[in-house]
């Protein structure tokens, strides 16, 4: 699906669903990462995540419009369109739009090697993500010098 098809449903969704007219720019919005769509409160505009798309297709995507639409109507009427406004929660339920998106699958972030120093007087270990200079630094507890035994 592409930004006009999209424009075009969130249209039709406002007419048939609010029985008024969505009058601004709705488009994807790849940058969005923790949310399924934000509506634009200087703007008016509408953005989605596209990840919401294709993990979890349409169904899930007409929610988050439904949901932003509430938000979209309820803004221009000066009505209370925040999440924990009554007016909100009631026309959510009225055009049954979800109060929440269903999570997307998290892919697993890949993890940075840890560093092992260990002093060479004392024996104490030190972790560190990552490098520090051994010239520079010394142990906290002795006073020695400090060298790297493992990249863990």
């Amino acid at each position: 699906m592409d930004d006009l098809k999209l424009q075009k449903l969130v249209e039709d969704l406002s007419l048939s669903l609010f029985n008024k007219k969505f009058n601004h720019k709705a488009t994807f919005n790849k940058r969005l990462r923790t949310t399924g769509g934000r509506y634009m409160l200087g703007s008016h505009n509408i953005d989605i995540n596209p990840k919401y798309y294709v993990e979890h297709g349409l169904e899930e995507m007409v929610g988050i419009i439904k949901h932003e639409l509430c938000h979209y109507h309820l803004h221009i009427e000066g009505k209370g369109y925040k999440h924990g406004d009554k007016d909100f929660k009631d026309l959510l339920i009225k055009v049954d739009a979800p109060r929440f998106c269903t999570p997307l699958i998290e892919k697993p972030k890949p993890q940075k090697a840890s560093l092992i120093y260990k002093c060479t007087s004392c024996g104490q270990e030190y972790k560190r993500k990552r490098r520090v200079d051994t010239s520079r630094l010394v142990c906290g507890k002795c006073a020695g010098k400090i060298s790297l035994v493992d990249r863990g």
